[in-house]
């Protein structure tokens, strides 16, 4: 009788190889890499730019607000994925209707969240 351990060889070969490939470029970088420090590549890198204002400055507000709506409303798309693959199915099984109305309830109530923060001006920049 087989153990079954078995099917997991194939996974865990793959998890050692990406763990020995990091391992390896990370050493080959410390050994082959170039190691000519100066103040010019030392200093903090902003796009080309000189650095512009201090470490601990603030932002506004609002900055977060929009990075955290863009999330939400980011994972409302890649919950759509699945439930788009899994919608045919349920059609063949008779419940494409109940499960089209959870999907219309959850894209609503999260429409009615987007126009709630548009409505209190949450979106607006100036």
């Amino acid at each position: 009788m087989a153990s079954s351990h078995v099917p997991y060889i194939p996974l865990l070969m793959v998890i050692g190889l990406g763990i020995i490939m990091g391992l390896a470029v990370l050493v080959l970088n410390s050994i082959l890499g170039p190691k000519r420090p100066n103040a010019r590549k030392s200093a903090p890198f902003e796009c080309g730019n000189e650095p512009a204002g201090g470490v601990r400055q603030r932002f506004d507000v609002k900055f977060y607000l929009v990075a955290l709506f863009f999330i939400i409303f980011d994972i409302e798309v890649v919950f759509l994925f699945p439930w788009a693959v899994q919608f045919r199915e349920q059609l063949i099984n008779g419940n494409g209707l109940l499960f089209f109305g959870e999907m219309l309830a959850f894209l609503g109530l999260l429409t009615l969240g987007l126009v709630y923060v548009w409505k209190r001006g949450a979106l607006d920049w100036e």
